[in-house]
């Protein structure tokens, strides 16, 4: 028996049961003292009327980083950008499961217990030789803390949910003259001629007040919002109960001193809080400051000019935000700005007189007359020519002519001849395996937007901050 278990160990199921094991002692644990005995609101999202909560979220987080690499779990943990993919993927989980209940629900779809019974005479984790073993059952509920009627309900979910989805994952026939048809758009190519006349080429001289005023006045400079703020912060480790009500406790008093006229730096020294004031803070800019992330600056860009926050809990501490002063977005002053508008002028002058010439060759072109530097080339989608040029190609009728802009140049283009792809028999195979994929992605994005509509999801800001986000 021990050495069964010690080789189970180590599969995805049974990580997965173990963890919900482990889950049920000190998850509720914890739910004691950050809840208090009575009320133990772990809702993480809610549904349409169904309830997806915190101990959903970490089975399925559970599930989902038992399926990686030592490597990749590690990076989840370490690195922001994956931890949030992770999070990401969990969160669209469970809650595409739940919009496939409640679809299941309302469309009175039912699971008979004898269809249960042979879903876990089926599952491998209960078989030997491919045969179901009683015991081996018997054994995993023993072992796992669940009962039959959990795993039951858990496998009756994951029917239903098949039973709604299983036909939007169904491979869509791709008929054949569609597959020529996108063959023939992605490697047809065309014959093109194109002049480049670059802003560049053209010198301008300096510009006076005058010209950058016109200038200014046509092309202004935004500055955007910023704000005054200030915080206060009372350090604390969160994840210990005893730090996390010393904590609470202390930052209520200070918040107290506030309420009862104090300023926040006052009431911060007699609180004996970290006390901060920032001025010309920007809702996009770069900040040094530890506590101010992304999260609590978008806060402090929703408040009013003169409002604190409630209690705001970190994983290290509590803080509350003020907002001081709030600096609209505005245009900026001539004379400030002067400087920098002149490289502006300049290339639009030679962006008029670059203009002029490109039209003046468009003209010969029109005419059939001779153009000199016309380019010569036969290209793809993708390549031959820079794109911009590319674009123009095959967005124009053959023999037309026109005029298209890059960041510093124009482009006078002239389409010659479409010339066919040869056929491909393996390349069409490949594309049509490709447009079947995205066929049933967009059936299944469609599907999953009505069940949005239907089953409206909201997530519960005040438990995804405190136990997801931070």
């Amino acid at each position: 028996m021990l050495e069964y278990l010690r080789n189970a160990a180590d599969k995805p199921l049974a990580k997965v049961l173990m963890f919900v094991l482990i889950f049920s002692f000190v998850g509720w644990g914890a739910a004691e003292w950050i809840f208090g005995g009575a009320t133990r609101d772990t809702t993480l999202v809610h549904v349409g009327n169904a309830d997806i909560s915190l101990e959903q979220f970490n089975n399925e987080r559970s599930k989902q980083l038992a399926t990686m690499t030592k490597e990749e779990q590690r990076a989840s943990y370490t690195d922001p950008a994956k931890a949030s993919q992770l999070i990401n993927s969990v969160m669209s989980t469970v809650t595409l499961h739940q919009l496939a209940l409640n679809r299941a629900e309302d469309l009175g779809f039912v699971v008979s217990d004898k269809r249960i019974a042979e879903e876990i005479k089926k599952h491998p984790q209960f078989q030997i030789n491919g045969q179901f073993v009683p015991w081996m059952f018997d054994m995993v509920i023993q072992n796992s803390g669940l009962s039959e009627q959990d795993i039951a309900a858990s496998l009756r979910a994951d029917v239903l949910h098949d039973m709604v989805l299983s036909p939007t994952k169904a491979t869509l026939q791709i008929p054949q003259f569609a597959v020529d048809a996108a063959y023939n758009a992605r490697y047809a190519k065309r014959d093109v001629k194109y002049s480049v006349v670059k802003f560049s080429d053209y010198k301008v001289d300096e510009p006076n007040d005058e010209q950058l005023k016109n200038y200014y006045a046509q092309h202004p400079t935004i500055v955007p919002e910023t704000r005054s703020v200030s915080y206060l912060f009372v350090a604390s480790d969160n994840s210990k109960p005893d730090s996390y009500d010393a904590g609470f406790a202390k930052t209520q008093k200070i918040e107290d001193m506030i309420i009862s006229g104090d300023t926040m730096k006052d009431a911060a020294n007699k609180g004996g809080a970290k006390y901060e004031k920032i001025s010309n803070l920007a809702r996009n800019g770069k900040i040094s400051d530890k506590v101010l992330t992304n999260d609590l600056i978008a806060k402090l860009f929703a408040m009013e000019s003169g409002n604190e926050s409630e209690i705001i809990e970190l994983k290290d501490g509590f803080v509350i935000l003020r907002v001081d002063d709030v600096i609209a977005e505005h245009n900026a002053e001539f004379n400030d700005i002067k400087k920098s508008l002149i490289s502006g002028w300049k290339k639009s002058e030679q962006r008029k007189q670059a203009y002029a010439k490109a039209n003046e060759k468009l003209i010969a072109l029109n005419h059939g007359e001779t153009v000199r530097n016309l380019k010569e080339s036969s290209v793809s989608r993708t390549e031959g020519a820079p794109l911009v040029v590319l674009n123009a190609a095959f967005a124009g009728k053959e023999g037309a002519n026109s005029i298209v802009e890059d960041n510093d140049a124009f482009y006078v283009v002239s389409v010659g001849k479409t010339v066919m792809p040869k056929s491909d028999k393996a390349k069409k195979e490949s594309l049509r395996k490709e447009l079947e994929k995205m066929s049933t992605r967009f059936v299944m994005d469609d599907y999953t937007r009505f069940l949005k509509s239907e089953y409206p999801i909201k997530i519960n800001e005040r438990n995804y901050d405190k136990f997801i986000a931070k």
